[in-house]
């Protein structure tokens, strides 16, 4: 990275108001206090909870250099002016760490559901390819072979590019990334190219941020404005809109021979189309069938996405993220694949997010699963009963109530009979379940396993414990 000025990046923001001196150095960018160092150009960005300009003066005392606003605030610091301080740290962060993505292969996926079992897909794909490959999900982030910290599954702009120059430095030569509607909207992602940008389908979800299906779509639709390369799933009605508008964009659907002679053991119809997707997407950017068919069978599971929890018991418990309509539909149909027994699914519904889904989501647990226990997923600061009140207002059928998960939990998998398949829906791979008082360790998988070691362990006696079932007799 050069030596840069406060003024070189008025020159990348367009007209912008100056005050004070422009020809300050800037050595960084922060948007977060915490992580201000002396000469940093600070961005006071406005959030749901907390508005940025209130702490220029804790970024001036821990020497930043030049500031970011959205109207001058009284800080004797050079200050640009700008109409949006969020969106401004992308063209800002391109400049400072010298455009990454015009070295750095990113292949985006993005769409409402299997944007993670993608990636991990296309990730290994690359490996085995041989291509030192960066990866960005909300459930693994890794940076030239190391693994690190995960946050936002679609970081904000000045982390964002920041990873990605991290990657250059380290000698990755590609990046899979999940690329979200909301990051595009909110600037987060302008300035990356893609090398390639996946689209795997739209479904109701984040309509309390994006307001309607048309907005939803239309924000997925701009990302591919940035994209060099596109593979879309036409078997997806929104898919099928967008392959219209990009006539050179390689499409594929269920019924698409893309894996070619690859044999998969893969779970339900969802993970083939996520493994079609990831091999198109790699045969785009040059990988032949050899790595492909490699790489896709190097992957055993993707933690939190239908994960199978195995602690000796006569029973199968599914572990999956699902946590729109669509998905619990296809999650819950690809369970009863798996066998003949009662399907027990325990769910819930976020707090703080798309309440529109709530009803739907109930309508669908009620129409396929054989036994529904509605619970709290992360609340967050809403009332959990509110919460499963809406849930339950879509259902076709009666649900069981238990608002302590993990409650909830023990009662499915204690009264679970030999032939049975519970699905533990909503969470995943997630680790802590936010309440309103904050957050607090919770892990679906870790909570089973604890359940199923105290029912199934050492002197397990199937006789004893399930006198009813075909496993006792």
């Amino acid at each position: 990275m050069h030596r840069l000025t406060l003024r070189d990046f008025v020159t990348a923001l367009g007209p912008a108001e100056v005050v004070n001196d422009a020809s300050v150095e800037i050595s960084d960018l922060a948007y977060n206090t915490r992580a201000v160092t002396p000469g940093a150009l600070f961005f006071c960005v406005r959030g749901s909870h907390a508005d940025g300009h209130a702490f220029a003066p804790t970024a001036a005392a821990a020497g930043a250099a030049a500031l970011v606003v959205e109207h001058p605030v009284d800080v004797e610091l050079p200050q640009l002016v700008v109409a949006d301080s969020r969106k401004a740290m992308a063209p800002c962060a391109t400049l400072f760490f010298d455009d990454p993505t015009q070295e750095l292969d990113i292949a985006g996926i993005t769409g409402t559901n299997g944007k993670t079992t993608t990636a991990f897909l296309l990730h290994a794909i690359l490996d085995a390819a041989g291509r030192g490959t960066g990866l960005l999900t909300n459930i693994e982030r890794r940076v030239a072979g190391e693994e690190q910290p995960v946050g936002l599954n679609t970081p904000e702009a000045i982390d964002l590019q920041r990873l990605f120059r991290d990657m250059l430095d380290g000698s990755d030569s590609a990046c899979v990334m999940e690329a979200t509607s909301i990051a595009q909207a909110q600037g987060r992602l302008d300035g990356t190219r893609f090398a390639v940008l996946v689209f795997t389908n739209l479904t109701q979800d984040h309509l309390d941020f994006h307001g309607t299906m048309e907005d939803y779509f239309e924000a997925k639709r701009a990302l591919f404005e940035q994209a060099d390369r596109a593979v879309v799933n036409v078997g997806d009605e929104y898919g099928r809109r967008l392959a219209a508008q990009l006539p050179n964009a390689v499409t594929f659907d269920a019924g698409s021979d893309a894996l070619g002679g690859i044999d998969l053991e893969l779970r339900g119809g969802f993970n083939r189309l996520n493994a079609i997707s990831a091999a198109l997407a790699a045969r785009s950017l040059g990988v032949d069938e050899e790595a492909i068919k490699r790489g896709i069978e190097s992957v055993h599971g993707v933690p939190g996405r239908f994960e199978s929890i195995e602690e000796g018991q006569p029973f199968t418990v599914i572990v999956d993220y699902a946590h729109t309509p669509d998905s619990l539909d296809n999650v819950i149909r690809a369970a009863r694949e798996l066998g003949g027994g009662r399907l027990t699914v325990v769910f819930g519904a976020g707090g703080d997010r798309d309440r529109v889904k709530r009803p739907l989501m109930g309508r669908v647990v009620s129409e396929l699963a054989d036994r529904a226990i509605l619970t709290s997923d992360n609340p967050r600061s809403e009332n959990p009963e509110a919460i499963a009140a809406e849930v339950a207002n879509g259902a076709l059928g009666s649900f069981e109530l238990e608002l302590d998960r993990r409650t909830a939990i023990e009662r499915a998998l204690t009264e679970a009979r030999a032939g049975d398949i519970v699905v533990l829906a909503g969470r995943g791979a997630e680790r802590e379940q936010e309440l309103a008082t904050g957050k607090i360790p919770f892990d679906d998988r870790e909570v089973a396993r604890e359940v199923l070691r105290q029912a199934y362990g050492p002197g397990y006696m199937p006789q004893h414990r399930h006198p009813n079932t075909a496993l006792g007799s």
